[in-house]
């Protein structure tokens, strides 16, 4: 009896337990299916399907006229698994792959291929490395060879995709259209980024056989490519000024150097240069000097002038003393760095770049109101950004009467272009208004953003401020005339058309540099033509310690007569120059352009005119001449020593010799005959000289 109470006892026992275990594992399905199951269900369909990116295409950079400055390229880095590919396939295939890849590529003998592909193969590598960075091209036809047409389940083909950043013309405004690359953002590529991004799609994907993921139909989002981009950029104007800038940087061993082209009316930044030295004596765009704030040197005196004639203190015609270059301020001496200059008109000041002139100027007139003077450098947006459409600039340094670094020195030091730190781009701006009488207008890079080549916004010109009447800006043109015709800028003078400057020279210290290490910023700006002024140049150079060349006029104003020719010759036509009497009394005549004796040949056969050929030089460059019985006659081309000659219509071999004959230095740009040169013939020659040639 007591046996089967034991055994009932024990069977009631254990139905119990599996009662009970029976309910846990309700309860527990209960609370995974309630509590657990949206987040089960969802990690079920994410391992067989899944979002994919689709990636917006970035927006390209272009300049008005439609050339391309920044665009992106696709590139891909392609592996590969041979886990997936089945043996027969392979065996069958790989030495025709072997072969294929050979062919693409050119690195490897189809048999080194065939070799670690077998053995990759035999070692089952599920992420062998094929290439990196490979073009469109490249991948197209990887793609279509044996084994790889089968795709990633089958051929174990898996390719990552990417973009990279591009700039066609290479180191050409390659600071100003900025770097796209990773987080390392700048530029115009920056300032615009969410212009250019774009904004990406997606798709679903499912997971299918062999480990494909296949998209879903009707489930992508397309991406919104990015807008693009319209530069006020002038790309010949660009080349031009890099490498009038270069030839001189690198014959000096400069520093650094920049050049800025700015459209007089508009504001409009045409050319945007910036040269460093590297460690190898080269010169990159490493560094946009033209935002970086320096003491500008004789440059500055523009402001100076700007207010005593707005306050109407003097005229340009009224005499001031230089008192032989050396006048006593506090406890310093302002020196001018020629001496011997005394009484004279402050235009005359102004074109010998008088420091003891025009530091005696603002002693005089404001040395009982110095903020007055400061006020109207603050009037002339000299202590305020620009506002150019750049991210970087850095701000304008503008000491104040009664803070600590003012002393009894500041203003006559500040009326010479010491004391003081305004970026190139300020100088530029500020002498742009005395070209376009007297309006100051906001420099800006960019004319409009486009979308599938429709414009979606556009940016006009912004007046900012009048930086003086008609008369005070006619006194300061005649000033900047001056420097030109009989100043510190009287070599660049160009027979073709008007030039109004200043140079200025400044002693360096600043980040590490002492004065007594003899570097020196040079620098010219003016514009041209001066009677109707089109464009506005700034060049600043800094040089190497203890050059040889290192006033603005020896450094700086070569760089802007290098870079006014070639907008001079581009524009022929759309502003009058200097005629002759021949071209003023025949307006309407078009005039020759050089042609060799072939060219003359057919026209004269055109016209049933005939003489005779030299048969020797019947590519070389003639011209025509007639005696006294109107006897026709072909006979070479004069050349005049240290003369530039006009090499237009040449084939590039006679233009090459000719001109390094002449001791130029030739850049070519383009190919087939001679369309155009950066130097204008007739000017004199330099020897070393840098000329670019268009050809056609």
């Amino acid at each position: 009896m007591n046996v089967k109470k034991d055994i009932r006892f024990r069977v009631y026992i254990t139905f119990t337990c599996i009662f009970l275990f029976g309910c846990a594992i309700i309860i527990k399905a209960a609370m995974i299916q309630l509590k657990e199951g949206p987040k089960l269900r969802a990690l079920a369909v994410e391992m067989h399907t899944r979002f994919d990116t689709l990636l917006a295409e970035r927006g390209n950079i272009y300049t008005e006229d439609g050339v391309l400055l920044s665009s992106s390229i696709p590139q891909f880095d392609v592996h590969i698994d041979f886990s997936v590919i089945d043996s027969v396939l392979f065996a069958k295939n790989i030495d025709s792959l072997s072969l294929c890849l050979s062919r693409l590529f050119r690195d490897k003998s189809p048999e080194q291929y065939k070799s670690e592909f077998v053995q990759a193969y035999n070692d089952e590598d599920k992420y062998y490395l094929l290439g990196r960075n490979l073009k469109y091209y490249q991948y197209e036809a990887l793609r279509s060879f044996p084994i790889f047409n089968k795709g990633k389940g089958y051929g174990g083909f898996i390719e990552d995709s990417k973009e990279k950043r591009i700039t066609p013309y290479d180191i050409l405004a390659y600071r100003t259209i900025g770097i796209y690359r990773d987080s390392n953002i700048s530029g115009l590529e920056a300032k615009y980024n969410k212009s250019l991004v774009g904004e990406n799609g997606r798709r679903v994907v499912q997971k299918s056989t062999g480990n494909v993921w296949v998209p879903i139909e009707g489930s992508e989002v397309d991406p919104q490519n990015g807008k693009d981009v319209v530069t006020t950029i002038d790309i010949n104007v660009q080349n031009a000024a890099e490498y009038a800038l270069m030839s001189i940087l690198a014959k000096y061993e400069c520093m650094y150097g920049t050049c800025i082209v700015m459209e007089v009316k508009t504001g409009k930044i045409r050319s945007l240069v910036n040269l460093g030295r590297q460690p190898d004596g080269s010169y990159w765009e490493d560094y946009n000097y033209a935002l970086n704030p320096t003491e500008p040197g004789s440059t500055f005196k523009l402001a100076t002038l700007l207010s005593v004639l707005n306050d109407k203190f003097t005229t340009v015609d009224d005499i001031i003393d230089a008192q032989g270059g050396s006048i006593q301020f506090g406890s310093a001496v302002m020196r001018d760095s020629h001496s011997g200059l005394h009484k004279m008109p402050i235009w005359k000041a102004y074109a010998e770049s008088s420091n003891a002139a025009f530091a005696s100027l603002a002693s005089t007139y404001y040395k009982d109101n110095p903020a007055k003077f400061v006020n109207h450098l603050k009037a002339l947006h000299l202590d305020a950004p620009t506002g150019i459409d750049l991210m970087g600039e850095r701000r304008s340094h503008i000491i104040t009467p009664g803070t600590k670094e003012w002393s009894n020195i500041s203003l006559p030091w500040m009326a010479a272009g010491y004391n003081v730190k305004i970026t190139p781009l300020h100088t530029c701006m500020l002498y742009n208004s005395i070209a376009n009488n007297g309006k100051m207008m906001k420099p800006y890079l960019v004319s409009s953003i486009k979308e599938y080549g429709k414009d979606v916004q556009t940016f006009a010109p912004t007046e900012i401020e009048t930086v003086g009447d008609s008369s005070v800006v006619a006194q300061i043109q005649k000033c900047m005339r001056a420097v030109v015709t009989e100043g510190t800028a009287k070599g660049i003078e160009s027979p073709y058309y008007t030039i109004a400057g200043k140079t200025g020279t400044a002693q360096v210290a600043d980040k590490g540099i002492r004065y007594s290490d003899g570097v020196y910023q040079g620098s010219f700006v003016g514009f041209l033509p001066a009677d109707k002024p089109k464009y506005t140049i700034c060049v600043v150079i800094r040089t190497k310690p203890h050059s040889v060349a290192y006033y603005g006029g020896a450094i700086a104003a070569p760089v802007f007569r290098m870079v006014a020719d070639k907008i001079f010759s581009e524009n022929m036509g759309a502003w009058a120059g200097p005629l002759d009497s021949l071209a003023r009394n025949n307006s309407g005549i078009i005039p020759a352009k050089a042609a060799t004796a072939r060219d003359y040949e057919v026209l004269l056969n055109a016209i049933d005119k005939h003489t005779l050929m030299p048969g020797d030089f019947m590519n070389a460059m003639m011209q025509l001449s007639s005696d006294s019985n109107k006897h026709i006659a072909i006979q070479p081309k004069k050349m005049y020593r240290n003369i530039v000659p006009d090499v237009t219509g040449m084939g590039l071999k006679d233009a090459v010799y000719m001109l390094e004959n002449s001791g130029l230095q030739v850049q070519v740009v383009g190919k087939g005959r001679v369309r155009g040169q950066s130097v204008q013939a007739g000017t004199k020659i330099i020897k070393g000289q840098n000329i670019t040639l268009q050809l056609s």
